[in-house]
């Protein structure tokens, strides 16, 4: 967060932000880091300052929050709440996921929906951008409470959402099985078949690889970051943390690059593997994790050589490559330290805002590659937009047909990232880059529409 010694602009604009979204700290950490690196552009190009375009990218266009009453199986009656944040549609209709975790607050929805409002303009793809969800874990409940629960939490949001006004899709927490039941609701209720949802099952309007995507494009984006400094992936020891989707298809396409996965990681703790994740040990991790839903400190009953360190972090593990694949702000100034001293040559983000601002600052003053969540994770968005594609046009494209097209956004979002955050030094400032890229469209389009 900014101090004393920050320029002026930057620090009066913080001010006002956190006087109008007092304690929401993750939300003006995500916007700091945005600010720090827009503002000086914004200066050479005033008539958005003159128009308070960041001012208004900040503000959602709306927030609704609501109760959503179920039943327990046993009889009880639990009330959460759920939200839906709606940040700009300046370019699309509002995209983002829905989070159910105990940890969603207005504060989390509100960081993750601009942060959406970059990564989605990255893309290239008509979306704007939101973020929602609800304090509600699927953890330890039936799949009969789950259902109950996305129910109840359709029946309101029905009323927000289109496949032309706000398309929402799977998060932390929500995935195949509670897309299915809210898709399944908001039929019931509409009586319309549409798009109104990403992340569905392919019988039902899905998208192949919608599932790898995130995953997959995080490693696509690394290995153009590596090409670029004249590197590949091949031989590269990498950290992974976390065990869920993200992570194991990020480790997934590490492999198929030639990479050595050595980490992953779940709340209890992480595994090193110093003879490497391969493809037959992953396999079993996903079973773990997806069908036994277990923690990831099993692994050392499967494999006995291997450690595994309860409640510790992976980013002591010496390694060329760190992938923060878990959740916000896992990644700490003492963690780059180690990362650093361990040889690391890039970390890049496959979770929302993973690394900690004095952590970014350090490792790129240590001349570690940094690609900032926004862009690097963007992938699964991406083929969620193209889901949309799909549906409006009543196709499914083939699987080659989705992995050239992850791919060349990919590629189209590395590129942009290049285009804006190249120094003087032809140093790439992939945190500037990513920043001014994604604000240039969504900008531009709001400067179109006028003072709306």
């Amino acid at each position: 967060m900014p101090d004393a010694g920050e320029p002026a602009p930057l620090q009066q604009f913080m001010d006002g932000l956190i006087v109008r979204n007092p304690g929401e700290s993750e939300f003006h950490q995500a916007v700091y880091e945005v600010a720090r690196t827009l503002l000086p552009y914004i200066d050479r190009n005033p008539v958005y300052r003159e128009l308070r375009i960041l001012e208004r990218m900040t503000e959602p266009d709306r927030m609704v929050s609501f109760r959503v009453s179920w039943q327990s199986d046993a009889g009880e009656i639990v009330v959460n709440r759920g939200f839906r944040v709606q940040m700009n549609n300046a370019i699309g209709p509002y995209k983002g996921g829905l989070r159910f975790s105990h940890t969603v607050t207005p504060s989390i929805l509100k960081f993750l929906a601009f942060e959406q409002t970059f990564k989605n303009s990255l893309t290239g793809l008509p979306m704007g951008a939101g973020k929602g969800g609800a304090n509600f874990s699927p953890k330890g409940k039936s799949s009969a409470e789950v259902m109950r629960f996305c129910q109840s939490f359709i029946n309101e949001l029905y009323r927000h959402i289109g496949p032309n006004v706000d398309v929402p899709a799977g998060d932390m927490g929500v995935g195949a099985r509670e897309i299915g039941y809210m898709f399944g609701q908001y039929k019931r209720i509409t009586g319309s078949f549409e798009g109104v949802l990403t992340g569905k099952g392919l019988e039902f309007g899905g998208s192949l690889i919608r599932t790898e995507a995130t995953g997959y494009g995080v490693i696509l984006f690394l290995a153009h970051m590596l090409k670029e400094s004249g590197r590949d992936l091949t031989g590269l020891r990498v950290s992974i943390s976390g065990s869920g989707n993200v992570s194991l298809h990020a480790a997934e396409k590490a492999l198929q690059l030639g990479a050595t996965v050595q980490t992953l990681s779940d709340s209890s703790g992480f595994i090193h593997d110093p003879d490497g994740i391969d493809a037959e040990k992953l396999h079993w991790v996903r079973d773990l994790k997806e069908v036994r839903r277990a923690r990831i400190s099993e692994y050392t009953e499967q494999f006995p050589t291997v450690a595994f360190h309860p409640g510790g972090r992976p980013w002591h593990v010496p390694c060329d490559v760190a992938l923060p694949c878990a959740t916000q702000n896992e990644l700490g100034l003492d963690d780059a330290r180690c990362l650093i001293n361990g040889g690391t040559i890039v970390v890049c983000e496959g979770a929302n805002m993973p690394t900690e601002l004095n952590a970014i600052e350090l490792l790129t003053e240590a001349g570690v590659l940094f690609g900032p969540a926004k862009a690097a994770n963007a992938g699964g968005v991406a083929v969620s937009g193209l889901e949309m594609s799909q549906n409006s046009a009543r196709l499914s494209w083939t699987l080659a047909d989705m992995e050239d097209q992850l791919e060349q956004i990919m590629t189209d979002i590395h590129h942009r990232c290049v285009e804006y955050g190249r120094e003087d030094s032809d140093r790439i400032d992939y945190v500037a880059g990513a920043n001014i890229a994604g604000f240039r469209k969504v900008a531009e389009a709001m400067l179109a529409f006028g003072v709306v």
